[in-house]
């Protein structure tokens, strides 16, 4: 397994993808830490990720795509697309990655919005 932050991070959506998170625990450090500032929860331990992840209710198989990745030094900040079919999101996350593993993680997971009608005249909406 590559030590190089920016591969340790590819593995980690790899391993995502796979939908088996039991597997996940392989990129991640003893004292992994994962933190979601929106909802206030820290999650402590490959195990506890693990299962947060399996046990989350599911429509199907989880997918994953990489949609930006900006990586220096020991730290790598990714934009994913994920869906499971019904449900879907865009998350923003925060890896340090220590001795080639995933120490810490921060996860913001933006909700969508409808677009504000007095600003119309402005944008140009996206798909």
């Amino acid at each position: 397994m590559s030590t190089d932050p920016e591969a340790v991070v590819r593995q980690f959506w790899r391993l995502m993808a796979g939908n088996d998170f039991a597997l996940v625990r392989s990129v991640l450090a003893a004292d992994f830490v994962l933190e979601w500032p929106q909802s206030g929860e820290r999650i402590r331990g490959a195990e506890n990720f693990a299962r947060v992840n399996s046990e989350y209710p599911t429509n199907g198989q989880w997918q994953f795509q990489i949609n930006r990745l900006l990586a220096q030094g020991e730290r790598v900040v990714t934009q994913v697309s994920l869906t499971d079919g019904v449900q879907s999101a865009e998350p923003i996350s925060f890896f340090t990655i220590a001795q080639g593993r995933i120490s810490r993680l921060v996860e913001y997971w933006p909700e969508p919005f409808e677009p504000r009608e007095n600003r119309r005249h402005l944008v140009e909406r996206m798909t």
